[in-house]
């Protein structure tokens, strides 16, 4: 009997959440809930004024309609199981559910990635090469380009969720997490999961390796064209245009690699700490950067913001 136990499928999966903190759940319900309402109604606003506004019909602000929508994507296939747990210690979710949550949060953040990287070249192209620049961002380019991050970001999405639904899970079913986050998932797994470790790691390298790599290459070709421009105010107008994007690449890559980059504790009397730090970083990532990236667009960028007082204001109102 306890051999069949322990070599029986698993049917379901049970999310630890806070469980082991009880005396935080409630704050953390009402703060994440905040947050979530705050990525709906920022990211919400920036895509309505980029399909609204004329004025905001142009590559730069498709690109950042399309991250907006993806934000909202993202947070909504975690957050409302992150919500859940909070209200139910030991949430109990099934295979073929966890399955979906891990795709759909997989491949959002594999097209967050390349969008980033699109929106990267966007501005290398406004700012390195200004009079091509319609010619080279038409819009039979952009739209292409927007299309395709969705598209690789899903595929390589099917493709980790389709070798992970395949293998063995039997005897332990406790994944240590909020959600169903695919390396939490895989180890729980009876058998060999070299393969989809060697995946993982190719597409660590698709999409954060060669992103950052690109990035940064065309921010060394922006900074510098930039100081090549003789007028102060030049300089600034220039830069103005490209900031916002900055702010977002830093906050998002940056922490990305402070999350699976930061030193694990050899102190035992801190393991605890550490494995709630562990949860709630990833948490906080999820859903601080979607929730950051309308203010950023919105302090930092004219258009946006003239785009939105335009929205707001009554009809026939003037100053």
């Amino acid at each position: 009997m306890e051999k069949a136990n322990e070599t029986s499928p698993v049917m379901g999966f049970t999310l630890l959440g806070l469980s082991a903190h009880p005396e935080l759940e409630k704050t953390f319900f009402v703060l994440i809930l905040l947050m979530y309402l705050v990525i709906l109604l920022g990211n919400g606003v920036l895509i309505l004024v980029t399909i609204l506004d004329s004025r905001l019909h142009t590559p730069m602000y498709f690109f950042l309609g399309n991250l907006s929508f993806l934000d909202i994507c993202f947070t909504t296939s975690s957050v409302p199981l992150v919500l859940d747990s909070f209200l139910t210690p030991q949430e109990t979710i099934s295979f073929s559910a966890c399955a979906v949550q891990m795709a759909l949060s997989f491949a959002m953040a594999g097209t967050e990635c390349l969008l980033l990287s699109v929106m990267a070249f966007d501005r290398y192209v406004a700012i390195c090469n200004p009079l091509r620049y319609p010619v080279i961002m038409s819009k039979a380019a952009y739209v292409p380009m927007a299309a395709s991050s969705w598209a690789i970001g899903g595929a390589a999405s099917v493709v980790h969720t389709s070798l992970a639904i395949q293998l063995p899970f039997c005897g332990n079913n406790i994944i240590n997490h909020f959600t169903c986050e695919i390396l939490a998932v895989l180890k729980l797994a009876c058998a060999d999961i070299s393969i989809n470790v060697i995946s993982m790691e190719v597409t660590n390298v698709i999409f954060l390796g060669v992103p950052v790599l690109f990035i940064s290459f065309s921010y060394v070709f922006i900074i510098a064209t930039i100081l090549r421009i003789p007028s102060a105010e030049g300089r600034r107008k220039a830069f103005s245009t490209c900031s916002a994007h900055l702010t977002v690449v830093i906050v998002f890559y940056g922490t990305l690699f402070f999350m699976y980059g930061k030193p694990k504790s050899k102190d035992s009397m801190g393991a605890d700490k550490e494995d709630l730090a562990d949860k709630l970083i990833p948490l906080f990532y999820g859903v601080v950067t979607p929730m950051l990236n309308p203010i950023i667009y919105s302090l930092r960028n004219k258009g946006v913001k003239a785009a939105v007082r335009s929205l707001l204001r009554p009809k026939g109102f003037t100053q």
